[in-house]
């Protein structure tokens, strides 16, 4: 699936308001390759049950930096076991234990940090972009989270053309308590990304 900038505006401006589990099926209608990208944060929950209700083998890419919480990873296997995720792995090649000792957690002003955030996070993601090759990409970008993310829409298209599908962009964090109380799905606020500092800075991924 190849759209324009035109056609994407126009879609955005369709699907605002429907639900999303129609923006799913109609992404994964018109899609060959679809994936979805998950880092176990708040929410995410949320994105990884609609996506799987319309496409069970969805494969569900998660970069682990590493550093994630445990509450995060008791939470990520809840959710891989509950949802019975088609689950596809992706680490950094040098482990925690090795980067802990010769570099650590550098500081956001620490000209290191490029490099970190490039070891952790940036190099995983591309190798698993690569070895999937999506034409359709799921995420649970919501407006309001960056400077950047406010830019985006439903659907946009990444710098490779990829369709970038976050069905619920529009959605608040009042929304998503209620839509995840209706389904009696468990969330989990106790998170950290080593490559954002500030919670409202972009990761990188989708730069």
């Amino acid at each position: 699936m190849r759209l324009s900038e035109e056609q994407v505006s126009a879609l955005n401006a369709q699907f605002k308001g429907i639900p999303p589990e129609e923006i799913i099926s109609w992404a994964v209608s018109h899609g060959r390759r679809a994936v979805v990208t998950t880092n176990f944060r708040p929410y995410e929950v949320a994105i990884l049950q609609a996506v799987t209700e319309v496409q069970p083998d969805i494969p569900v890419i998660w970069c682990d930096t590493g550093y994630n919480t445990p509450n995060t990873y008791r939470h990520a296997e809840e959710l891989i076991q509950g949802l019975q995720l088609n689950l596809r792995l992706y680490v950094p090649k040098q482990t925690t234990a090795h980067r802990d000792a010769v570099m650590g957690i550098p500081d956001i002003e620490d000209p290191r940090h490029a490099e970190f955030t490039e070891q952790v996070k940036l190099e995983p993601f591309r190798r698993a972009m690569a070895e999937h090759q999506p034409d359709v990409w799921f995420t649970n970008l919501r407006k309001g989270q960056t400077a950047l993310r406010d830019k985006l829409d439903i659907l946009s298209l990444d710098a490779k053309g990829i369709l970038k599908v976050s069905p619920f962009y529009h959605w608040s964090d009042a929304q998503l308590d209620v839509y995840l109380k209706e389904r009696g799905l468990p969330n989990e606020h106790k998170y950290f990304d080593p490559t954002k500092v500030l919670e409202n800075r972009e990761c990188g991924l989708h730069t």
